[in-house]
């Protein structure tokens, strides 16, 4: 049964403009409004439009000030951030009053926003409105810039590995690069860490993961807050099937190659193919693409791989000619799609969280290529926490070696480990399935949420 007020309850949920970030976001508003709330969703345009597809049942607010990932990148993070602020601070008391989220309604509203923006809870605050703080990261990653915020982590790191409470132990090298190497990145640092600011401040806290998985860490963060795990967020075609239509995310900030990519699953064997995606931001250098290309061509497996279009000058002359009967070249895939194609046999990835969560979700097995940010932390738990992969080893020079690139691919589809990997992979889709069924430890969070917002006064 559905709470009361819940048709008049409104949710805005603000993502900070990266698709990592927007994907878990959207799907959580997704199942609120297959619950009867009233969501909306703030969109920001960029440099190019976004593609969205009119069947999502989110209803998007845009906010265009040339915002668009690319920028947080090309330009000074510093500029960017201030902008980006500036901007949101400026339209979403607007974007509010217009949907109708104040104190004088009759029903409850609550802005959901990204842990990267903070600041957005005074602006909830000031309107009236409550506000709940969302986590797209692990919470193992969470919890290590936590324990940095709190000081429970000094930086910088001068030990050889680290022990935090609900962690395992991590080698320097497998912390989050913005905690490991702080002088690099000092304001994604700042960006990261700033995430706990409002911690204990929201009347929510959302975790994009779910129980069984981080069960220890997720314990241990539990003990300073209560928290919410509402993953794994990918869309519900893949997970219970409970919400209608809901088989891709909706928004992509590049055009996925989706007849293209399927024909040419449909035309493999099962499990014979390799997976090649490194995500939207990932930017590799010359040498590593070659030696990535060559690998691939070494290992005489089928692959489908990603790369942008501002990445394809940098593959190897005559390559695609020379590898058209194994291997498909495209600048944007539809990942749930290919990643859920019996076709497809591993998945090599930078291993950001929203493409873990989707290969844990599947149940593919994964060759861990840690590139920045949080990937160091997410190979470790891939390969020794969840047994679901193996991780690629770096040269001297910090190159992945054309050898390396074959050996793993050879290792995780025919080598020794694989049994035992791909049937842990098998455990872990079946874990996320019952974690976001019904009756399961997501799900019941979800309502929980609902039935608690619905009951408060604005």
């Amino acid at each position: 049964m559905k709470p009361e007020n819940v048709s008049q309850t409104k949710v805005l949920i603000l993502p900070f403009p990266l698709q990592g970030r927007i994907n878990p976001m959207l799907q959580f508003a997704k199942r609120l409004v297959s619950r009867g709330l009233d969501v909306s969703l703030v969109t920001f345009c960029g440099n190019k439009p976004m593609e969205v597809q009119d069947r999502s049942p989110v209803k998007l607010e845009p906010v265009s000030d040339d915002l668009g990932a690319d920028d947080l990148l090309q330009k000074s993070a510093d500029d960017y951030l201030k902008r980006f602020k500036s901007v949101v601070t400026l339209r979403l008391p607007q974007i509010m009053a217009k949907l109708g989220m104040s104190k004088s309604e009759n029903a409850a509203s609550c802005l959901v926003y990204d842990s990267l923006v903070p600041w957005a809870l005074d602006i909830a605050r000031e309107q009236g409105v409550y506000g709940a703080e969302f986590f797209t990261m692990s919470c193992a990653v969470s919890t290590v810039y936590y324990n940095v915020y709190e000081g429970l982590l000094k930086v910088p790191i001068v030990e050889p590995c680290v022990s935090m409470a609900g962690l395992p132990l991590l080698q320097a090298r497998e912390l989050p690069s913005f905690v490991y190497d702080i002088k690099a990145y000092p304001t994604f640092t700042q960006l990261l860490t700033d995430q706990f600011s409002t911690f204990n401040k929201a009347d929510w806290v959302f975790f994009n993961t779910f129980t069984s998985l981080e069960n220890e860490v997720i314990n241990w963060i539990s003990s300073q807050r209560a928290i919410k795990t509402i993953g794994p967020t990918v869309p519900s075609m893949y997970l219970d099937k409970r919400v209608e239509e809901d088989n891709d995310y909706s928004i992509h900030l590049f055009k996925p190659e989706i007849e293209i990519c399927v024909k040419w699953l449909n035309s493999k064997q099962t499990g014979s193919v390799v997976y090649v995606s490194f995500g939207s931001l990932a930017t590799l250098g010359e040498d590593q693409i070659e030696n990535l290309a060559m690998g691939l061509k070494r290992s005489e497996r089928n692959f489908l791989w990603v790369v942008r279009e501002s990445e394809q000058k940098k593959i190897p002359a005559n390559f695609i000619e020379e590898t058209t009967e194994k291997g498909l070249v495209v600048a944007w895939s539809p990942q749930l799609q290919v990643l859920g194609h019996e076709a497809v046999g591993c998945f090599m990835s930078h291993c950001g969280w929203n493409s873990t969560m989707e290969a844990l979700s599947l149940g593919v097995p994964m060759v861990a290529v840690p590139h920045w940010t949080d990937q160091p932390t997410n190979a470790k738990f891939i390969v020794d926490v969840w047994q679901v992969g193996i991780r690629a080893k770096v040269d001297e020079a910090g190159i992945i070696t054309k050898e390396e690139i074959e050996r793993c691919i050879r290792e995780i589809m025919e080598g020794d480990p694989s049994k035992d990997i791909k049937k842990n992979a098998v455990k872990w889709k079946k874990l996320a399935m019952e974690a976001f069924s019904e009756g399961g430890s997501s799900d019941n969070n979800i309502t929980e949420f609902i039935a608690q917002l619905t009951q408060l006064k604005p």
